[in-house]
């Protein structure tokens, strides 16, 4: 380690020690009560004035500096928890204003010990944080804040790991260090604190689809790249079904809308491309098809979610529809969408041919069954374990609520219209389980569809070819009511991978292809990953593990190795990836950047800390723009989807525990990445993960 790096280690360690010393004297509130004089106070209370114009800087949170001095005044100084001796905070800032310099120490909560000049301020509220985010060290700052313009120079800026009351690592702008296990430290490559550069442009942009590598030339057509068994899918007969597998960025979406436009170009009038339907279950995936159909000619093809298909079907069958719920409780969700209950709703009602078909009458009857705790119950037996009894009460709970009378009609007698709104002015059912009276889920559409073609009685378009993407999330009453639009002709073009299903809908391909009327398709099966160089698509394999296909991975390229990074909490993860992000950022403006959370409040917590960046989306609903920056999402809105850089923000046990489905949602994030792939870990890492 260079002589030139020492100095940083001691200033460091007595930064440390400085702070654990004040921590410690605050945690006798009485002897610093008793050894403070009204001089002092008078003094202390003096200096907090002055800081609002002379000092903004050195007490920039100001009312944490008087909540300090209140606590002191009173003999409260132990109020709250304050920050933790054992690991203080996070980072390190050392600002210069004009002739001063002053320390700033970032962590979980604020302490302020004016005499000692330590200043502990907490990194989601502080104002002055927010100059470690967006500046480097060596870099002027010009920051408005509450009174002043404050101009200066970031002399320092380190983001440290304290674990144990001891100083572990220390990453400053051009150096990285860290206490090996015996005590000694050492330097470590900088570099492996960035991201691999040369990813810019790796990932599908609209116009190089699916393969990863048209997008550096404008000369590359994907079409040309192509490989053998993907050529080979796309020539089938018109008429024969086909169901392309293969893992994730292995082209299953090359090859499907890729031979939907082979199909309309050779023979439009047989398979006119306005009539062509795509289906698929997330809204960024039906996003990016529709702009990937573009330059293949097919731009005209209908591309919709599993969602929006089953509204636009009900509405062409039904007419005028209830109010739509959106918002079903995840168990109803999954009790809906189960086969066990496809099966046991086909055994009740399929042999009823003929008869009422109208929505109020498929209504009563499913509803009779969705309030029958004992036929809910064998559907639960008939699932083996993946649904659990729980699922029982939530969905009759549900269903008696969309049954209820609206809570208008129930106040109908109420003369005085203010009685009937809350104090902001809306309804007094609004965000109440009132609210749901008399509306419908979205989920509940494919089932009616279903029961109205087991009675005979389902008319739709039939269309000049199906391509259903991600087949493994459809379940089976949306393909029993996707039948009618294909009526046996085999003009359907499955694509899906088992291994990414990520909801407890898949039955199987045999008994998807026989509820579509399509039984005896093609199966095509690609086994090298496109998208992932090699380093992904092994860890990906790992991350499955006996859920995994039997072949071997088959990488089509070599790669940069997966980031491995372990934090000691949250706080300290995101404060190194958001400067990491930053860095990639302005080195490769032309990148695309994702952040994959396990959850929506996690994406938010970290879209906080990076808001301000010129080019970052916090996007939770699938509508992504597909252009560089940075997107920070959640896994359940990505499938399909590939970015040049991933990054997994909470790749820990509590996000990802080690069970199927933990597996496949993690999965499904590793493989998001075309060029290199992060995992930062606040906390131990997940059980899936192998040792790093």
């Amino acid at each position: 380690m260079p002589d030139s790096l020492h100095p940083a280690i001691a200033e460091e360690e007595a930064l440390l020690r400085r702070v654990r010393a004040a921590l410690e004297a605050r945690g006798r509130p009485a002897r610093v009560a008793a050894a403070m004089s009204a001089d002092e106070l008078r003094e202390l209370r003096d200096e907090a004035m002055a800081a609002r114009d002379d000092d903004a800087v050195a007490v920039l949170h100001e009312l944490a500096l008087q909540q300090t001095l209140w606590a002191r005044r009173t003999g409260r100084a132990d109020r709250g928890p304050g920050p933790d001796p054992q690991s203080p905070y996070l980072a390190h800032l050392r600002l210069r204003e004009g002739d001063e310099v002053r320390d700033y120490l970032l962590g979980h909560a604020t302490f302020i010990d004016a005499r000692a000049g330590i200043r502990i301020v907490d990194w989601r509220v502080a104002p002055v944080a927010q100059i470690f985010y967006r500046y480097r060290e060596g870099d002027p700052f010009e920051e408005a804040f509450p009174g002043r313009v404050v101009r200066g120079v970031v002399e320092a800026r380190r983001a440290l790991v304290i674990h144990g009351g001891e100083l572990k690592q220390i990453v400053g702008g051009d150096f990285a260090l860290w206490r090996r296990p015996d005590g000694i430290w050492a330097e470590e490559d900088r570099s492996s604190f960035a991201f691999a550069p040369g990813g810019a442009g790796s990932a599908a942009r609209a116009g190089s689809l699916g393969v990863g590598v048209g997008a550096r030339d404008a000369r590359l057509d994907v079409t040309a790249l192509l490989d053998a068994e993907q050529h080979r899918a796309i020539r089938q007969p018109p008429d024969e079904p086909l169901l392309v597998l293969g893992s994730a960025g292995s082209g299953k979406t090359t090859v499907a809308l890729h031979r939907l436009a082979s199909l309309s170009a050779r023979d439009p009038q047989r398979f006119p491309i306005t009539r062509a339907r795509v289906v698929v279950p997330e809204e960024g995936l039906a996003r990016l098809s529709a702009r990937l159909l573009a330059p293949l000619g097919a731009g005209e093809a209908q591309v919709r979610t599993l969602d929006d298909a089953a509204v636009a079907f009900a509405r062409r069958v039904f007419g005028n529809l209830p109010p739509l719920c959106r918002d079903t409780p995840a168990l109803v969700t999954s009790t809906k969408r189960h086969p066990a209950l496809f099966d046991a709703l086909r055994s009740r009602l399929g042999g009823r041919r003929g008869g009422d078909a109208s929505l109020p009458a498929l209504r009563r009857e499913l509803a009779a069954l969705l309030t029958d705790r004992p036929f809910l119950l064998s559907v639960v037996d008939a699932a083996g374990g993946t649904l659990p009894l729980t699922a029982v009460e939530d969905t009759v709970r549900h269903t008696m609520r969309q049954l209820a009378a609206p809570l208008d009609r129930a106040l109908a007698d109420v003369a005085d219209a203010e009685r009937k709104q809350a104090l902001d002015g809306r309804s007094l059912a609004e965000g109440t389980p009132d609210d749901l009276a008399e509306t419908i889920d979205v989920e509940e559409l494919p089932i009616l569809l279903a029961m109205r073609a087991w009675r005979g009685a389902l008319r739709l378009p039939e269309v000049s070819h199906l391509v259903l993407d991600e087949a493994e999330d459809f379940s089976l009453f949306d393909l029993e009511a996707m039948a009618g639009l294909v009526r046996g002709t085999g003009r359907v073009t499955l694509a899906g991978d088992e291994a990414q299903q990520t909801h407890s809908s898949f039955a199987g391909w045999e008994r998807s292809l026989e509820t579509l009327g399509v039984k005896g398709a093609v199966t095509c099966r690609l086994p090298t990953s496109y998208r992932c160089p090699r380093p992904i698509a092994e860890l990906a394999r790992e991350v499955l593990g006996r859920l995994a296909p039997q072949a071997p991975v088959r990488a089509a390229r070599e790669g940069a190795p997966v980031g491995r990074f372990t934090f000691p909490d949250e706080a300290q993860a995101h404060l190194f990836l958001a400067g990491a992000v930053q860095d990639l950022l302005e080195r490769e403006p032309g990148a695309s950047v994702a952040v994959i959370a396990s959850n929506p409040g996690t994406a938010r917590r970290f879209h906080a800390l990076v808001d301000e960046l010129p080019a970052s989306r916090l996007v939770l609903d699938g509508a992504f723009g597909f252009e560089p920056g940075l997107d920070v999402t959640e896994v359940d809105v990505v499938k399909g989807l590939e970015w040049d850089y991933a990054i997994v923000p909470d790749a820990n046990a509590a996000a990802w525990p080690a069970t199927d489905d933990g597996r496949r949602r993690l999965h499904v994030a590793l493989t998001r990445a075309s060029h290199q792939l992060w995992l930062v870990s606040p906390g131990a890492p997940s059980p899936l993960l192998p040792p790093a």
